[in-house]
C-alpha cells in the first residue's frame, strides 16, 4: 500500500512539473511575496517592529487568499480529469485501492504546494533578511508560518479531492472550487462581521464568535500567525474584530488538521462510491 502512494504521488509530482504547475504557483507566490516585503512594510516605524515581523503578517495575509486557491487550482481536476480523459477506469482496473489513489494524489499535491510556499516565502523572507536584518524569534516565524501555510494548503487540498470526486466533469469541478474558496476565504469573514456588527457586546461576540471564526481553517491559520506576532492595533478586517480574544496555539493548528483528516477522510469515502 505504502509503495502504491509513493507510485501516485510521485506521478501526480512529474504532472505538476510537466505543466508547469511547480513553476507557476512558485512564481505567484514569489512575485507577492516581494511586492508585499518591499512596499508593503509602511506600519514598521508605527509599531515599532521589525521588518521582517511586519513582512510576516504581511505574508499571512496573503496565505489566507492565495493559498487556498492555489491548493484548490491543483486538485479540482485530479479525479474530475480522469474521468473526463476516459483514464480513470484504467486506473480503478489495476490493484491499487481507492484510499491508496486519494492518498497519493493528495501527497502528491501537498509536495507540489509545499516547494511553492517554501521557496517563495524563503526568497522574499530571505532577502528582508539580508538587507534589514532580525532577530532569531523572526526567523522562527517566518518558518513557522511556512510550515502552517502548507498544513492551510494541505487543507484546502484534501476539500479540493472532494470537489473533483463529487462530479465527473472539470468545469463544473473548477466552478465548484472557485465557488468554494469564495464562501471559505472571503464570505465568511464577511457573514462574521455582519453578525458581529448586528449582535454588538453580548453573548454571541463572547461565546459564539470566536468558535465560529477558529471553525475556519483560512482564519484558524490567521489566528494562529498573527497572535505570535507583536504589532499593535494594526490588524485589520476580521483579524482586527477578534482583537483581544485568546486562543490556546494548540486549538487553532488542532482545527486545521481536523480539517486535514476531516477532508481526506471524506474525500475516500466519496471516491469509494463513484462508478468507472
Amino acid at each position: 500500500m505504502i509503495a502504491h502512494i509513493q507510485a501516485i504521488a510521485a506521478t501526480e509530482w512529474r504532472i505538476g512539473m510537466r505543466n508547469r504547475w511547480v513553476l507557476l504557483a512558485t512564481c505567484l507566490l514569489l512575485l507577492f511575496s516581494l511586492v508585499l516585503a518591499f512596499l508593503g512594510a509602511a506600519p514598521v516605524g508605527e509599531v515599532k517592529a521589525g521588518r521582517l515581523s511586519v513582512t510576516i503578517a504581511s505574508l499571512t495575509t496573503l496565505s489566507v487568499y492565495l493559498v487556498p486557491l492555489i491548493s484548490l487550482l491543483l486538485t479540482f481536476d485530479t479525479i474530475a480529469g480522469e474521468s473526463e480523459r476516459g483514464t480513470l477506469p484504467l486506473l480503478l482496473a489495476t490493484p491499487v485501492s481507492r484510499s491508496s489513489v486519494i492518498a497519493g494524489k493528495f501527497l502528491g499535491h501537498v509536495a507540489v504546494l509545499a516547494l511553492a510556499i517554501t521557496v517563495g516565502f524563503g526568497i522574499a523572507g530571505g532577502l528582508v533578511l539580508a538587507l534589514y536584518g532580525g532577530t532569531a524569534t523572526d526567523i522562527a516565524a517566518l518558518v513557522r508560518l511556512t510550515a502552517t501555510a502548507i498544513a492551510l494548503g494541505a487543507a484546502f487540498c484534501a476539500i479540493g479531492t472532494i470537489i473533483s470526486a463529487s462530479t465527473r466533469q472539470s468545469g463544473t469541478a473548477a466552478a465548484l472550487a472557485i465557488a468554494v474558496w469564495l464562501i471559505a476565504v472571503v464570505l465568511y469573514d464577511l457573514g462574521l462581521l455582519g453578525l458581529l456588527i448586528s449582535a454588538g457586546e453580548g453573548t454571541f461576540a463572547r461565546t459564539i464568535f470566536p468558535w465560529l471564526l477558529l471553525a475556519n481553517p483560512a482564519d484558524a491559520f490567521r489566528l494562529y500567525n498573527l497572535s505570535a506576532l507583536d504589532l499593535g492595533s494594526t490588524a485589520t478586517g476580521i483579524a482586527g474584530a477578534a482583537d483581544g480574544l485568546t486562543f490556546p496555539p494548540i486549538v487553532a493548528l488542532g482545527v486545521i488538521g481536523l480539517w486535514i483528516i476531516a477532508s481526506l477522510t471524506t474525500a475516500i469515502a466519496v471516491f469509494r462510491r463513484v462508478e468507472p
